[in-house]
């Protein structure tokens, strides 16, 4: 049964009262967390062992309740609420697609002297698997002329905590963690667990945050943690050529770029960061790539676009291009949002144009739109969340100063 459509209220973004916030323990390193025990008293050689029980509770049972940390004394449960938090982000909205993929708009807290920022997270499911694509920035700097997260200028990256929250919150609301239960006509894979891959596709560019990324999917990879395979967790750069080698020497992640041209002059205009690491220079990287191999494909994302990248010359230069790259390249219909230009390419131009490409030896599937109906597919991402005025933080740590006086 298709779950029905649901869209919760939208609640307005406040101002914090205090800049000071209690500190989560999600997102962090062990190192780190052995620190922040040490910070509170605990002895140095109960630290290891205590930071594997907080681990195990964060990431593999799901907790959110120091209280539930059952093999965790009552004391140093006390101590721990005290000093730490292990809160989700807010939900503000959660909508249900006619195909049953998910989209929640999450809001986190300030910041600094920022205002809270929302951002979208998607669940996308499917026989054999459940993807989240998740997001890196609240904005984006890249401004591609054909994606709406373009259109939203770049408030902030997210923090490592920021991006394992939103893997935890979808593992919350679909029943993945032991003991939780699936909600009722949820829309989920018919077996195995729910949330089985990651796809860094969401909001923003991942490779413009790279520390904090790097540290939510190594978390994410943990197998004593969220435990999801390197080869289930994809991370998608419009092409930051210099910290494409980091990816793979560093995270050990399958790698996806998004292409969407075969010319440098109509790359430039989809794709602007084309103009600083031109398409010969962005292949170089991936022929490159660590770990490169016919089991570890790259995958090269081309956005259909009508009489703009679509023609049969185009699909050949496309595999001239690729040729000695073992890659995967998905042809994704485009997708339309509010005041966009541009239109997604006839159904038989499409596969006229993957039907070359798989003729020369590449896997060329055409990606089905999903979660169209509450702009939930690929290029539609959007929040409403803005950079703070100079005015308006000048305020804001003018007021808090008032209060701690």
């Amino acid at each position: 049964m298709t779950a029905p459509l649901a869209v919760a209220t939208t609640a307005p973004l406040k101002a914090p009262l205090s800049l000071t916030e209690t500190p989560s323990l999600v997102g962090l390193s062990r190192p780190e967390i052995g620190e922040r025990l040490a910070g509170i008293g605990i002895e140095p050689k109960q630290i290891r062992m205590r930071t594997a029980q907080i681990w195990n509770w964060i990431y593999a049972r799901g907790v959110t309740d120091f209280n539930d940390m059952l093999n965790v004394s009552k004391d140093l449960r006390a101590t721990l609420a005290a000093n730490f938090t292990l809160k989700r982000p807010e939900i503000v909205t959660e909508q249900i697609s006619q195909d049953g993929t998910r989209k929640w708009l999450l809001r986190f807290p300030a910041r600094g002297a920022g205002r809270p920022v929302e951002i979208e997270t998607v669940y996308i499911p499917e026989i054999g698997r459940g993807t989240l694509c998740v997001s890196s920035q609240v904005g984006c700097t890249l401004t591609c002329s054909f994606c709406h997260t373009g259109t939203q200028k770049m408030v902030r990256n997210l923090t490592a905590e920021e991006i394992v929250g939103q893997i935890l919150v979808a593992r919350d609301r679909l029943g993945d963690f032991p003991d939780k239960t699936t909600p009722v006509g949820a829309a989920v894979p018919s077996e195995g667990r729910l949330v089985s891959n990651i796809v860094m596709m969401g909001m923003g560019e991942p490779l413009y945050n790279f520390d904090n990324v790097k540290q939510a999917l190594l978390i994410a990879s943990d197998g004593e943690g969220l435990s999801l395979s390197k080869r289930r967790i994809t991370l998608s750069t419009s092409g930051v050529v210099p910290m494409i080698p980091r990816t793979g020497e560093e995270i050990g992640s399958m790698l996806a770029i998004s292409l969407h041209a075969v010319r440098d002059d109509l790359r430039d205009m989809l794709v602007p960061l084309n103009k600083k690491y031109p398409i010969a220079e962005l292949l170089d990287a991936c022929r490159n790539y660590p770990g490169l191999s016919n089991a570890r494909r790259i995958t090269f994302e081309y956005v259909m676009l009508k009489d703009v990248n679509d023609t049969a010359a185009d699909a050949r230069e496309l595999v001239r291009l690729l040729r000695g790259i073992p890659a995967k390249i998905n042809l994704i219909p485009f997708n339309p949002w509010p005041g966009v230009n541009y239109q997604c390419s006839d159904w038989e131009t499409i596969e006229a144009f993957s039907d070359i490409v798989n003729r020369a030896g590449y896997a060329s599937p055409i990606r089905t739109p999903r979660g169209r109906d509450i702009l939930a597919a690929c290029g539609q991402l959007k929040s409403e969340s803005e950079r703070m005025r100079v005015r308006e933080r000048l305020a804001l740590e003018a007021m808090v100063t008032n209060d701690e006086d």
